[in-house]
């Protein structure tokens, strides 16, 4: 009688810590709403502009909407030039953003480019920045920046 007690605590007390692991996972699975995730494109934009000049940014332009060569901001920092595409998505970027901050970086001439955006980044699209040297700013990122 005593072992049969003793399995069913231990039955019992596993159930427990698998549910407790599971509940765990999905939480830490589920992302806060961030206010950029509401946003409409343009408006975008310029929050981003302005946070990049919150965090020391110089010359930070947003460039005209349309014929902007895949780049929406135009900044400086620490001498460094930077031609910087901004995505406000509700699922993860692709390879087209980096290939837009890649003929831009070029077009404005910017030692940098760089696709800032409120998700993640593809698989594909971080392949392609490693190859094209482009820098990829996540919502990892842009959670950092609204912090400080």
């Amino acid at each position: 009688m005593q072992d049969k007690t003793i399995a069913i605590i231990i039955i019992c007390l596993s159930v427990v810590i698998i549910l407790t692991v599971i509940w765990l996972m999905r939480k830490k699975g589920r992302r806060r709403p961030l206010i950029v995730d509401e946003m409409e494109g343009h408006d975008f934009e310029y929050y981003c502009a302005d946070l990049l000049k919150e965090r020391g940014f110089l010359d930070v332009e947003v460039t005209k909407g349309s014929g902007d060569f895949g780049v929406d901001i135009l900044a400086e920092k620490d001498g460094v030039t930077y031609a910087i595409q901004c995505k406000c998505y509700s699922s993860p970027v692709g390879v087209a953003a980096v290939q837009e901050a890649y003929a831009g970086r070029d077009y404005y001439d910017r030692m940098v480019g760089a696709v800032l955006t409120n998700q993640y980044f593809t698989a594909a699209a971080v392949e392609a920045a490693q190859k094209l040297k482009i820098l990829l700013w996540d919502r990892g990122y842009m959670e950092e920046l609204m912090r400080e």
